[in-house]
């Protein structure tokens, strides 16, 4: 069974070796609607944390300093990032030094600073960025607006990886970065404004989404698709008690990378099917594919275990998605084309496999909302 609440995995990792090369956040993404029309419009809320242990006075960025990474200087700091998807997509950055962070590393986690917080059952805060500070400021990797949230958090649906996150391989740092989604599936509340025009979030139709990574480096190709606005195209009805949640890419484990692995569960009406090539004696796999065309980012993920199969097909428009920003604990920005939404759409197909014969469809399923993300490394 995949879902299973687990709160000890959303703690602050950065304990240990990841204390000085090290990241881990907290993301929470969602729906919400204009107060006035009625238009809906997904929007993002993450707490990213780095390098704790080289902390200094002010916060540290270094990507785009080389003079700081030929001394060895790494990057330090909180960064709270929050976006929103559209056509006039942006992503609004504030950091933190840690000494003006107060975290309570264990599980319930809390981390705030100044009017900024999150923890499993609230966030709030506000960022600011004027067009004069965004161009004086290239480090900050920000786009310019402002924004301010307030939201209440119930997470319903867990996507529990299993004993690749557990505690004895999170204290030997087996892989180089991990994922637990406490809240794959999620009801939000509150309101968020975004150069002043305000949007209810409300629990019924806010497509829910909180996860975390943590580790030493990203890795690549990275993949993220989810949603729980799903309707069955057998029934004509929309599934309420359902949610599905892909992720990966190029897992390492110490030095070793796995080439072309993906997790993935998809929770249909209550019952668990899940792809997890870490549990090897379901004989899982997975084909996948991601790529651009001029006008969409598109993915296609085909998982398999001896008894199901999965073939999800996602599309999501450039026009209304962003390229989101990190900067590795290492110091470097790998990543320029990490190409992330929160409109894409699709259809999953879910079988029972036949030793003998041809495979049974379950269901096919369109999902809308879907939250989005591919890209590779700069060569």
């Amino acid at each position: 069974m995949a879902n299973i609440s687990d709160i000890t995995r959303d703690e602050s990792m950065l304990r240990g070796p990841l204390a000085r090369k090290g990241y881990d956040w907290w993301w929470h993404s969602f729906t919400a609607e204009n107060a006035e029309t009625g238009e809906k419009k997904p929007f993002y809320v993450e707490f990213f944390t780095c390098n704790p242990a080289r902390a200094q006075d002010e916060p540290v960025i270094v990507w785009n300093r080389p003079d700081l990474q030929e001394a060895g200087v790494l990057p330090s700091y909180l960064m709270v990032n929050v976006g929103f998807w559209g056509e006039d997509h942006g992503q609004l950055h504030r950091f933190f030094a840690w000494k003006d962070v107060d975290l309570q590393p264990d599980a319930p986690y809390h981390i705030a600073a100044a009017d900024c917080s999150c923890s499993e059952t609230h966030t709030e805060g506000s960022i600011c960025v004027t067009p004069e500070e965004a161009a004086a400021h290239p480090e900050w990797m920000s786009d310019a607006g402002e924004i301010s949230w307030n939201l209440d958090i119930r997470k319903e649906i867990a996507f529990h990886v299993g004993y690749g996150a557990s505690k004895f391989f999170r204290r030997i740092n087996a892989f180089e970065m991990f994922w637990h989604a406490e809240g794959m599936k999620s009801r939000f509340s509150g309101e968020i404004v975004l150069n002043g025009v305000k949007h209810l979030v409300k629990p019924e139709t806010c497509n829910g989404y909180a996860d975390k990574n943590w580790g030493g480096d990203f890795t690549s190709p990275w993949v993220w698709l989810s949603s729980n606005n799903l309707t069955s195209k057998r029934t004509g009805k929309k599934l309420e008690n359902s949610v599905f949640n892909i992720g990966g890419g190029r897992p390492k484990i110490y030095c070793l990378a796995l080439n072309r692995k993906l997790l993935g569960e998809f929770y249909y009406e209550g019952k668990d099917y899940e792809f997890n090539f870490s549990k090897f004696w379901t004989l899982s796999g997975t084909k996948f594919r991601g790529w651009e065309t001029e006008d969409e980012v598109r993915w296609h993920v085909v998982q398999t275990t001896l008894r199901y199969k999965l073939d999800t097909r996602i599309s999501c428009k450039k026009k209304d998605m962003l390229n989101i920003n990190y900067e590795a604990p290492t110091g470097l920005k790998r990543h320029n084309r990490l190409w992330n939404g929160g409109n894409g759409t699709g259809v999953l197909r879910l079988y029972k496999r036949s030793l003998f014969g041809k495979d049974k469809l379950i269901d096919v399923v369109h999902a809308e909302g879907i939250g989005c993300e591919y890209g590779e490394y700069d060569k």
